[in-house]
């Protein structure tokens, strides 16, 4: 199973940019997928999360800016992010919990990180 991101980059503040993250692999389905992101010297966060049935939930810090859309037939997750500010320069992980068997149970992975950086 694996976790891949896409997007990504450097972007001038005020600006936008669109993450996706795509899971492959073998697996029977996933629940919640989302975004969390880390900034140098300050520990990993979530910003936003949506379930398998569309609910979500964002960090305050990205409220009003920051959409999250799933994509349940391709398996991917996508963040648009919008209004971009210097802050929210960090380091962009995906996150799934993935049903792998049948067992009801799921198992997080994590994709590898993607660098956005928001130049003032």
């Amino acid at each position: 199973v694996q976790l891949q991101a896409f997007g990504g980059g450097l972007v001038q503040a005020g600006g936008s940019l669109r993450l996706s993250c795509v899971a492959s692999g073998s697996f029977l389905s996933i629940n919640v997928m989302g975004w969390y992101r880390q900034a140098p010297g300050k520990q990993r966060e979530l910003v936003a999360a949506i379930t398998s049935s569309g609910e979500t939930n964002f960090a305050d810090s990205v409220k009003g800016r920051f959409t999250i859309s799933r994509d349940n037939a391709k398996n991917m997750v996508n963040l648009q992010m919008n209004s971009l500010k210097p802050e929210d320069t960090a380091v962009y992980y995906c996150n799934a919990g993935l049903r792998i068997d049948l067992r009801n149970i799921f198992h997080e992975y994590w994709g590898q990180g993607t660098l956005v950086t928001v130049s003032s």
